[in-house]
């Protein structure tokens, strides 16, 4: 890992600082940014969208997809917990805590907004920083990969017909042409872009030009982040500084089923018997969110001053602190498994 992975919970949290006080003392130069947007997709938050994503799609192999059928449980587990059990579990904490437990202290309309970020989070699989994780847990890279890849194709397919149908049993009206095109612009297009660059540097031979290139534009993918965050923070200033609470309520739910979806996986795992350079990274992939997607999507859907923004951003915040302690936890069980 490199100093920006290493301490990216930091440099998120710096992010969200500066994000705060820069909307809160220039707030026109937000409202200009806000309004630089074609079809609902901000601009400027799409060019770092990007520059998050097309690193990340450059990993992506999908020659590796012929290698599933070597471990076909650990494949059959990931794609379970990421399509079958993940979204709709998070459908369920959201509509849980903002409808029920917290439904004295979030006014309806923001609630649903909230739950929305939240669907968003839970639709999108991890594609990136899992292969952190699963370096951490000594995973099997290339069965991590395999996962991974076949988790972008099913994403392009699966992502905006899985998110409508959530949001619309949450009493959210879904722009179908809006979320197509977040899908297009966020998904496709960087994983098509990903594919060509990869074939080009893999025409040396060895990969030596791939990692190079790989090592060259990661920087980027992490300035991107931080870029995205300063900017939504910026937007949702006002917001934060007057309800500093919201931050808490909405990463409670998502505290939640993070620990929840990976000790689903986990106990999984040990009962299907696979061993544990397979099961941590899958149960990693199920954990972990594609906050770049679902950021990228609450903005284009619901805009940035959103709440669904406002959640998906939490969503960055919690993650990694709460996936090294669960990488902390896997290799303490190590054992457990064959």
């Amino acid at each position: 890992m490199g100093t920006f992975e290493r301490y990216l919970s930091i440099w998120v949290g710096f992010a969200i600082i500066l994000g705060v006080f820069a909307g809160s003392f220039f707030p026109h130069v937000f409202a200009l940014v806000s309004q630089l947007e074609i079809a609902h997709v901000n601009l400027v938050i799409a060019v770092f969208i990007w520059l998050m994503i097309y690193p990340m799609m450059v990993q992506v192999d999908f020659h590796a997809v012929k290698n599933v059928g070597k471990q076909p449980k650990g494949i059959i587990l990931t794609l379970l917990i990421n399509w079958l059990i993940k979204p709709f579990t998070m459908a369920l904490l959201g509509w849980l805590f903002f409808r029920v437990l917290f439904v004295d202290l979030v006014a309806p309309e923001t609630a649903t907004q909230y739950i929305a970020g939240m669907i968003l989070l839970g639709v999108a699989p991890c594609t990136a920083m899992v292969f952190v994780w699963s370096q951490l847990t000594k995973g099997d890279p290339n069965y991590t990969l395999v996962q991974v890849s076949i988790n972008d194709i099913i994403m392009i397919f699966a992502f905006a017909p899985i998110t409508a149908f959530l949001l619309g049993i949450s009493d959210i009206i879904v722009p179908w042409q809006t979320l197509l095109l977040s899908v297009v612009l966020y998904v496709v297009l960087p994983l098509l872009a990903g594919i060509c660059t990869r074939r080009k540097l893999e025409q040396d031979g060895d990969g030596k030009q791939l990692a190079e290139f790989l090592t060259r534009i990661k920087p980027w993918s992490i300035m991107g982040l931080l870029a995205t965050v300063v900017l939504l923070f910026g937007f949702q200033a006002e917001i934060i500084i007057k309800q500093p609470e919201t931050i808490i309520l909405i990463a409670i739910p998502l505290l939640i089923q993070t620990y929840g979806i990976f000790t689903i996986s986990y106990l999984a795992a040990k009962r299907l018997r696979l061993p544990h350079n397979i099961a941590a990274p899958a149960s990693m992939i199920g954990a972990s969110n594609f906050f770049e997607l679902a950021v990228a999507v609450a903005i284009s859907l619901f805009g940035l001053h959103s709440g669904a923004a406002l959640a998906t951003v939490v969503g960055v915040l919690v993650e990694v602190p709460v996936m090294l302690s669960l990488v902390y936890f896997a290799n303490r069980t190590r054992h457990w498994f064959a």
